[in-house]
């Protein structure tokens, strides 16, 4: 008893020397801090308050975590709410969509949209599917794809791999196509065994020279995987016109920089444009060379600035012939997502998809060019009422980036250029990518794809037609100042 009385005493004595090594320490640790932060010079809050202003900066840090949970409405934060992140995550996960009591959606609010449902809407069993659409109608290989919501261009690099191979696996599932991204094609990209959309960025990764310009060799290799489908050239980014991509170094892998040919460690910074691409001309040399040495559909991505490039465009095709035509152009949204970008770009360059994509069909549409040229759109579009729109606007296919990053688990805690995304998404940090299992999170990117093209169909049969793709302007209305609305159909007439 007495032994056991004096392990007690020692054990407590040992607590209470520990106490008092932690509690000294602190303070040492504070009165550090409190001469560091009242000497330094670089921060008025810090020398004014020492020490105590540090927890501002680590609030504020949290904040960005929190805030979704706490402090913001289900409608009001950005870019994407609540609510919008809500419906991905159930439909990636397959569970009931339907709520109750009522909508939180404010309808007042100018520009929103709602669509015109019919008097008499089909039944089910009246209800006739669609052919495949074809793309590349002058293409030794053209595509044909029934596809509705695809996968945008997110690079292996900006993405992490079991990111990539989850994508790739889903998009399989789902009979979707997958674009590469500029960061050039990867074998997670393939792992999957789904339809490819090599996309070429100014820097031409994965298909380029070392001193720059296309390696045909490689651009043939490439062309040569039945996987891949289709080449996208990306002329602009919406999050960045006049800006090239961006990958911090610290993303910059051994793996990464081989299959860019770029170095380990270093920023990889692409030009802001195509150098040899100073015209609509030179445009369309390029997007014929790539055709002719690859036998594949060819179309380019840029976010509209100025109505007159896309003039001038299809002027020059209609001096050339519809032949030397893009086959696809994809329209890209002001309010696009990236991992990496100015915020004087982010925040005020380009025109929004609401906006441009309406304007560049009409232009297609006045030069009898509209059935050569397949559209389709991307930026912000995640939920069914967004995707139909753009259907009703116009696109042949819609692309989304986010919704298929929140359909693998994204949280939306803006960590995407630091290396340090908690869901292991954007990340090459190995603990972090712990997490995300490609095979769980495949089949959630499936069904989100399949709830997507399900519910926009339901809109579609609401509104008195087979297809989303038979979707028209006098489908949707626009809600205006004068607490009214008008069909969008009278604001884009055809």
């Amino acid at each position: 008893m007495g032994n056991f009385s004096g392990l007690a005493i020692n054990f407590i004595e040992i607590l209470a020397y520990m106490f008092l090594f932690v509690v000294g320490t602190l303070i040492i640790w504070v009165l550090i801090l409190y001469v560091v932060d009242k000497t330094q010079t670089e921060s008025t809050l810090r020398r004014n308050f020492p020490v105590i202003a540090r927890f501002r900066y680590f609030f504020e840090h949290l904040g960005e975590f929190f805030r979704q949970y706490f402090f913001a409405q289900d409608r009001e934060e950005m870019p994407f709410n609540r609510a919008e992140r809500s419906w991905c995550y159930r439909a990636a996960k397959d569970v009931d969509s339907t709520i109750a009591f009522g909508s939180t959606r404010d309808l007042r609010p100018v520009g929103t949209v709602y669509f015109v449902n019919t008097a008499f809407p089909h039944l089910d069993e009246e209800i006739i599917e669609p052919g495949p659409v074809t793309i590349g109608p002058y293409c030794r290989e053209p595509y044909e794809t029934d596809s509705l919501i695809n996968v945008s261009g997110m690079s292996y690099g900006a993405l992490s791999i079991p990111a990539i191979r989850a994508l790739s696996k889903g998009a399989k599932m789902a009979g979707v196509w997958m674009n590469t991204g500029e960061g050039g094609l990867s074998p997670y990209h393939l792992e999957g065994g789904c339809d490819i959309v090599f996309q070429i960025g100014t820097a031409k990764f994965g298909v380029r020279r070392p001193e720059g310009g296309f390696d045909e060799e490689k651009l043939k290799a490439v062309a040569a995987r039945e996987q891949v489908k289709m080449f996208e050239i990306k002329l602009s980014q919406g999050a960045k016109p006049g800006k090239g991509g961006i990958l911090p170094g610290i993303k910059v892998t051994p793996e990464i920089a081989e299959i860019r040919g770029i170095e380990v460690g270093k920023d990889a910074i692409s030009p802001n444009r195509h150098p040899e691409v100073k015209s609509p001309a030179d445009l369309l040399d390029m997007i014929q060379h790539v055709r002719d040495v690859t036998g594949k559909p060819v179309g380019f991505k840029s976010v509209m600035g100025s109505e007159d490039f896309y003039r001038d465009l299809c002027t020059e095709i209609n001096k050339r012939g519809e032949e030397s035509a893009p086959d696809f152009i994809t329209i890209d949204s002001a309010d696009g997502g990236t991992g990496a970008a100015p915020m004087s770009l982010i925040d005020n360059m380009g025109v929004p998809i609401r906006e441009s994509l309406p304007v560049v069909v009409d232009i297609l549409k006045k030069n009898g060019l509209r059935q050569r040229i397949r559209v389709c759109a991307s930026g912000k579009l995640i939920t069914p009422s967004e995707v139909a729109w753009a259907y009703c606007a116009g696109a042949d296919f819609v692309n989304s980036a986010r919704g298929y990053m929140f359909a693998l688990g994204c949280i939306q805690s803006l960590q995407c250029n630091k290396n340090t995304c908690p869901t292991g998404i954007t990340t090459h940090n190995k603990k972090l990518q712990y997490g995300l299992n490609p095979e769980d999170k495949a089949v959630r990117v499936a069904h989100y794809a399949e709830n997507m093209e399900k519910e926009v169909k339901i809109i579609a049969h609401s509104c008195g037609v087979d297809s989303p793709r038979q979707l028209t302007r006098a489908h949707a209305r626009i809600r205006l100042g004068n607490s009214k609305s008008v069909l969008m159909s009278e604001i884009y007439p055809d």
